[in-house]
């Protein structure tokens, strides 16, 4: 146990957001979400939600300030509905450590599969959210 590091975080969650790079893709994925068939380097979190991860995560990695928007989520289906309640969770926790936080992007879900693919890494959650995995660009850190 380290002192003002989360507990959410596992030693394997740390160690996977230190080695990450600027410009570095972590996936928070929801429960749902096809890691394996997508990520050759897959961390469990189940029954974790992301708001929570997001509020453990956030105060240790910077988000890539060179990009528009350094967050991403998959883009509704057509015929599917969307729960904005979701989004707005995720950017509870965002903004309480970057309260200038620009909203996600919304990417269609192959795109958001490929970007997977490219990912440093995914985080299995326990989000049962539907649209629910979201996309973190990894920034420079500043001295």
């Amino acid at each position: 146990m380290l002192k003002g590091i989360s507990p959410l975080l596992s030693p394997e969650l740390l160690m996977v957001l230190a080695r990450m790079g600027h410009g570095d893709e972590i996936v928070l994925a929801d429960a749902h979400f096809p890691a394996e068939s997508y990520n050759d380097y897959v961390i469990r979190a189940d029954g974790l939600r992301i708001p929570d991860l997001l509020d453990a995560i956030i105060p240790l990695f910077e988000l890539d300030s060179y990009v528009d928007r350094p967050m991403m989520m998959m883009a509704v289906l057509e015929g599917d509905t969307l729960d904005p309640e979701v989004e707005k969770a995720y950017m509870a926790a965002v903004r309480k450590h970057v309260p200038d936080a620009a909203t996600p992007a919304r990417i269609e879900r192959f795109a958001f599969y490929e970007r997977a693919k490219q990912s440093f890494a995914v985080v299995m959650t326990g989000e049962l959210a539907k649209y629910g995995n979201l996309i973190l660009k990894k920034g420079v850190t500043p001295c």
